[in-house]
């Protein structure tokens, strides 16, 4: 059965748009926590098998704020769920309805799309969406994100609020060379997952040579005073991070896997209109099989070796071919 339903909020003429596939009717069950970080590109069927099964048979909902229904027919044809759905909230007013906050709290999974993360800081936060998501993560309800869904799962997010529609991908290099560059627009408290808790997120890591920005995002929440030791987990195309509620994942499929960075040290030059200089970060890399403990930051089957940044230019105990 699919059901559609739409609602239109009286302050804008703009309406979210509700798809939903499977029972029509609610039901609870018993949803164990979890989170799947997935880095994007071709969309991972253990991942969102994994997610599944902590949702126990209930309702898998799709968060997004462009696009459409696609994923309702792809999960349901791997999930045994009462329903899957999607629902799309393209701006704040759709945002401020209270009809999507209830939707949002009778879900036993959420998972947020791709996209662009701005849409999502920008209209979500601060109402009824932002806080339904966090009451659902308190309720130890599991979450996944990809891409965009993804680099808000962190305490620490690149909002990527300072992009144009028609910007490039924010490039390492522009980030090396001046980490205080008008596109690094970071933010914190988006969501409060257990477990990600002082830690960045970023996906597409090693397809788009994300690691340069991934430094100075680092850089900026050290030197900004948000955190004295943060952390990133940084995920390639094709590979997702399964997060038990111990804390400890698997890193699961066909890409370059997942790397989790930790600096060592405050930066030496951080300041705006300077190239970066930032030593001694630790990285741990860890491919499809492999594992890591997200509480004691330590894993098996995984790659360890350190960068450095030197005004600007990434150094690496591994040859440079070997960074990602």
């Amino acid at each position: 059965m699919v059901v559609l339903a739409c609602g239109v909020s009286t302050a804008h003429a703009q309406s979210y748009k509700y798809f939903r596939l499977g029972n029509p009717g609610d039901v609870e069950t018993k949803a164990s926590f979890g989170i799947a970080m997935m880095g994007g590109g071709s969309d991972l069927d253990e991942a969102f098998r994994w997610l599944c099964k902590k949702g126990n048979g209930g309702d898998f909902l799709i968060l997004r704020a462009t696009g459409d229904d696609d994923y309702n027919s792809y999960v349901n044809g791997l999930c045994k769920a009462n329903s899957v759905a999607t629902l799309i909230l393209p701006d704040r007013a759709a945002a401020e309805d209270p009809a999507v906050a209830e939707i949002i709290r009778k879900a036993e999974v959420l998972f947020v799309s791709g996209g662009d993360q701005a849409n999502y800081i920008r209209g979500w936060e601060g109402t009824p969406v932002q806080k339904a998501m966090n009451d659902d993560i308190a309720a130890g309800k599991p979450i996944g994100g990809t891409s965009a869904g993804l680099a808000v799962e962190g305490e620490f997010v690149y909002g990527a609020l300072g992009d144009k529609p028609d910007d490039q991908n924010l490039a390492s290099a522009d980030v090396l060379a001046n980490p205080y560059l008008e596109r690094v627009t970071l933010v914190k408290d988006f969501l409060k997952i257990p477990g990600l808790g002082n830690l960045i997120t970023d996906s597409h890591f090693a397809k788009r040579d994300r690691l340069g920005r991934s430094l100075g995002f680092l850089a900026r929440i050290m030197n900004d005073g948000w955190s004295s030791s943060p952390r990133e987990v940084a995920i390639d195309e094709k590979s997702a991070v399964l997060v038990e509620p111990d804390g400890k994942a698997k890193v699961v499929g066909t890409g370059k896997g997942a790397y989790f960075l930790k600096p060592t040290r405050v930066p030496d030059v951080c300041e705006k209109g300077a190239p970066l200089t930032f030593l001694g970060i630790n990285v741990y890399r860890v491919p499809s099989g492999g594992h890591l403990d997200l509480n004691a930051w330590k894993g098996d089957g995984g790659t360890a070796y350190s960068l450095s940044v030197r005004a600007g230019k990434i150094e690496s105990t591994q040859e440079r071919a070997r960074i990602y």
